[in-house]
């Protein structure tokens, strides 16, 4: 029984250290998570503005933006934008993950928003998810409010 468990053990243990984010195609039609239409997106501002709009609520959203960042480990996160604003974007659950080939593609994607105060801790995390070098990591001084959206679905348009 001991021998089972161990084998067990190390086997999550192997898949955990090597995770990565999936190797599949990210074109125009792709899907991640739940199904999702492109029909009634918001641009990421006037989602932001939305968000804001119901400031300790968490808000219902589906927005169309171009992704600019994937979290490089797993997949597990994006950044959206639209002009100058950004959105983080989670995968609900961590249940299903994004390729990285996603950087630079058009999404629409559907969840519940909110705002957030991201801390320092995690925003570092997030850096180093995102490659960024010791330097930009060590920077990172104060905690950051942010909309955070937790995906249930993404769709390349």
């Amino acid at each position: 029984m001991k021998k089972i468990l161990s084998i067990i053990a190390l086997s999550l243990i192997a898949i955990a250290s090597n995770a990565q984010p999936p190797d599949v195609p990210a074109e125009k039609g792709a899907k991640f998570g739940a199904e999702v239409t492109a029909d009634d997106a918001l641009t990421v501002e006037k989602a932001i503005a939305k968000v804001q709009q119901n400031e300790g609520k968490k808000t219902e959203v589906k927005i169309i933006g171009e992704v600019v960042e994937v979290c490089q480990m797993k997949g597990c996160w994006i950044t959206i934008k639209n002009g100058t604003e950004e959105i983080t974007v989670k995968m609900k659950g961590h249940n299903w993950f994004v390729p990285s080939a996603l950087a630079g593609k058009t999404v629409v994607l559907q969840g519940v928003a909110e705002l957030k105060t991201t801390s320092v801790d995690d925003l570092k995390h997030k850096a180093e998810d995102a490659g960024k070098s010791k330097e930009e990591v060590d920077a990172i001084k104060e905690s950051k409010k942010e909309i955070v959206v937790n995906a249930v679905g993404i769709l390349v348009v």
